[in-house]
């Protein structure tokens, strides 16, 4: 046997997928703990947007503005206001993360440790140190703290998380377990365990554990809404380019989509780049929607939702064109029982 026919035997083998499965996985180890790692091993400021009442017009407010600002790398974005009313609409609509106000000879500066526990640290320390330097008295208040259940504010990241995998996990199951359904009763089945999926992950965190008191109604609909979206987006990937459907999905949300969300790093402290793409992402579009539901009541945005509606959109439009082409004409495949059944 020549080494033309060896090789042809080898392409027609198991031998071949799982070689190449075998590099994969190893590709993907290493990507995996470098994107997490990137992302969150050492949170640096890049752009942390600050409200200041009033421009502080003493001769101590604005030394102190200069001197956090020097202090965190030049990454205050000064946004001023006339009124501290208007600085708390501001911080409520998640436009600032801080408020600096002057207070006689003193400066006030009142962080959100919802919209980041790691910023709310890092500019509540500073202003601390810068304080002591200049001689100026500084307080610090947390205007929006964390649930008591989940002090680091990790719990709707980790929320988000279980969406997210779960929900492509759960269809990569229904298209190897469940092939013989047809397009439309697999997207009804995607929507049922997500709904379900999207309950059980709220109960859980909520009522069981107490770790965070969750609006449950809007919290449970946007879980579903994550997972029944990032199960379509595996449904659209297997549609284009078959079984290495999970090579695409994994890296979008899992290497890209989870570090990038803002959950457990917030994007001021992320690399820039990764701080801009992860709110177009499902998990950022989802962790962002929960902060708000959460934290922000009544200071809803509707981006998140165009976002993950955007991707939903697409990825169904994509698995039920590129299916009913696939099937010849647009005709509905006939399930595997019925077939068997004529």
């Amino acid at each position: 046997m020549n080494r033309s026919q060896r090789w042809a035997m080898y392409k027609k083998s198991p031998y071949l997928p799982a070689t190449v499965i075998l590099f994969i996985l190893a590709a993907a180890a290493g990507l995996f703990a470098g994107s997490y790692t990137y992302a969150m091993a050492n949170p640096t400021p890049h752009r942390i947007p600050t409200a200041v009442v009033s421009r502080p017009d003493t001769a101590s407010g604005k030394e102190f503005v200069a001197a956090m600002d020097k202090a965190l790398d030049a990454s205050l974005v000064i946004h001023a206001f006339a009124t501290p009313a208007e600085a708390r609409e501001a911080l409520e609509q998640q436009k600032v993360f801080a408020i600096v106000r002057g207070e006689g000879r003193g400066v006030s500066l009142d962080v959100a440790g919802a919209s980041g526990a790691a910023v709310a640290q890092v500019l509540a320390e500073s202003a601390v140190k810068v304080g002591r330097s200049l001689g100026i008295p500084v307080s610090v208040t947390d205007v929006k703290p964390l649930h008591k259940g989940d002090p680091r504010g990790l719990a709707l990241f980790y929320i988000t998380l279980a969406a997210v995998v779960i929900g492509f996990v759960g269809s990569v199951q229904l298209h190897v377990h469940a092939s013989g359904l047809t397009p439309l009763e697999r997207m009804a089945f995607t929507f049922a365990y997500a709904v379900l999926g999207g309950f059980c992950i709220a109960a859980v965190v909520d009522w069981l554990l107490g770790a965070v008191k969750l609006p449950f109604l809007e919290s449970w609909l946007i879980l579903a809404f994550t997972m029944f979206t990032t199960g379509m987006v595996y449904l659209m990937f297997n549609t284009l380019i078959g079984r290495w459907a999970m090579i695409p999905t994994w890296g979008l949300m899992v290497l890209l989509g989870n570090p990038s969300s803002g959950g457990a790093v917030s994007w001021p402290l992320l690399p820039s780049v990764l701080g801009h793409i992860g709110r177009w992402l499902p998990p950022g579009a989802s962790v962002n929607a929960q902060h708000a539901a959460v934290y922000y009541q009544g200071h809803q945005g509707i981006f998140p939702f165009l976002v993950l509606a955007g991707w939903c959109l697409v990825s169904c439009t994509v698995f039920w064109v590129g299916t009913h082409r696939k099937q010849g004409g647009g005709h509905d495949h006939m399930p595997q029982h019925a077939a068997a059944a004529t």
